[in-house]
């Protein structure tokens, strides 16, 4: 029996003695990894004892930087090259969009058996352009209209001050009407106080247009063109619906240009309106002259009724044009003035803005309606002798009694401020 290890290790052999020993080392490093720190330098990337990298890092460092996108420089655009471009694209346009709306839009959307029948759809828009015109673009006589403020016959509205109290109170009032979308307009003649609420905006005009067309017809008269005592038969190709009573009268019946001007004012009338629009030359005719005043954003493009409400202004020309027709005796002489301030004050419809007023008040104004558009313009002299421009144009629901009370509602605001 071996009383001790020594004996039994004597016994081994000498492979197994060295198996041994190896076993006993691995487990010895084994131990001591399990209670001490690595050694940094064997086993990080850098070598902190001689600040230099090791060869993998090296290696690795430049692989990625060889293989890392390069940064390209953005290329600054060249101006004469998206000049080009642009033109190039523009003459496209404007070649192709023609041939394409002549060839293939209006073959799906008009279709028409008789294919020798041609429409020129421009010149049924513009039936003026072929003896009127002022420009020539794409082979086509056309009529520009860019306002004249450098040489402007009317003179624009001076405007001090707004007035922030009166303009809270309708502001007010428009919160209770959500569905009215006005703009509004109120000129101070003694202290040119104002108040604009989406006075700039363009509205439709209805037969507000009414007024730019009465006073081309002066205009002309001054001119020379025709006189207040010229006739006109009624024809058909004026004769229309809507408002008015020359509908209904005889075909061919003669009518004074005096007379005529007091229907499209007093009775709002559209026959009227297309016959003198005729006389003073054609709507372009109208247009130009209203650039000539200075105006921009007063068109008409439609014969009356216009019920679509493509004949637009704003709130604040169409007070430019109340005060100059009022005042400015270098635009129209004083028995023009006289005449068209006596129409205005012999209005039918006295239920919108002077509604709302003292029945003492005086007020000279036009109406316009056309169902989402209600509007009155005019000017109001109270018995105490103030005197203001007011201009109220309320798009609404179609035919809502909401456009109608509002306006009512708005000029007793502005009476009531006015005359305290």
């Amino acid at each position: 029996m071996i009383n001790n290890i020594g004996e039994e290790f004597d016994l081994m052999p000498k492979i197994a003695r060295i198996n041994r020993q190896k076993y006993t080392e691995s487990a010895q490093v084994l131990r001591f990894s399990q209670t001490k720190h690595y050694n940094q330098s064997e086993y990080s990337d850098y070598n902190f004892s001689t600040n230099v990298p090791n060869e993998s890092v090296k290696r690795y460092s430049s692989l990625r930087e060889n293989n890392r996108p390069k940064r390209t420089k953005t290329k600054r655009k060249n101006p004469l090259r998206f000049l080009i471009s642009s033109s190039l694209i523009l003459l496209l346009f404007c070649t192709a969009m023609p041939y394409s709306f002549n060839k293939v839009t209006k073959a799906i959307f008009n279709p028409t058996p008789y294919k020798s029948i041609q429409t020129d759809m421009y010149d049924l828009s513009f039936p003026t352009t072929k003896y009127l015109s002022n420009s020539w673009f794409g082979g086509r006589r056309m009529f520009s209209y860019s306002a004249d403020s450098k040489h402007a016959q009317m003179i624009p509205l001076k405007e001090n001050v707004n007035m922030p109290v009166l303009k809270q109170e309708l502001l007010t009032l428009m919160e209770n009407y959500q569905t009215v979308k006005p703009a509004i307009f109120v000129w101070d003649y003694e202290t040119q106080n104002y108040i604009d609420i989406n006075a700039s905006e363009s509205y439709a005009t209805a037969s507000i247009i009414k007024i730019p067309v009465l006073i081309d017809v002066f205009k002309s008269i001054e001119a020379g063109q025709f006189s207040l005592d010229d006739r006109m038969p009624l024809t058909e190709y004026y004769r229309t619906e809507g408002s008015g009573s020359l509908q209904f009268k005889a075909r061919n019946s003669q009518y004074s240009i005096d007379k005529l001007a007091e229907l499209m004012i007093t009775e709002s009338d559209n026959s009227a309106t297309n016959m003198l629009v005729s006389k003073v030359g054609s709507m372009t005719d109208v247009n130009q002259s209203i650039r000539d005043w200075g105006l921009k954003d007063t068109t008409i493009q439609t014969w009356l009724p216009d019920l679509s409400g493509t004949n637009r202004t704003t709130a604040r020309e169409m007070a430019t044009m109340l005060y100059n027709i009022d005042e400015n005796d270098k635009f129209l002489s004083q028995a023009s003035r006289n005449k068209i301030l006596n129409y205005m004050g012999h209005v039918h419809n006295n239920r919108l803005i002077q509604a709302g007023l003292s029945p003492d008040a005086i007020f000279l104004h036009k109406t316009g309606d056309i169902g989402t558009m209600l509007g009155d313009a005019g000017i109001v002299i109270t018995p105490q002798g103030k005197k203001y421009i007011v201009v109220i144009l309320a798009n609404r629901p179609h035919n809502s009694f909401a456009g109608k009370e509002f306006i009512v509602k708005a000029s007793e605001i502005i009476y009531n401020y006015m005359v305290k």
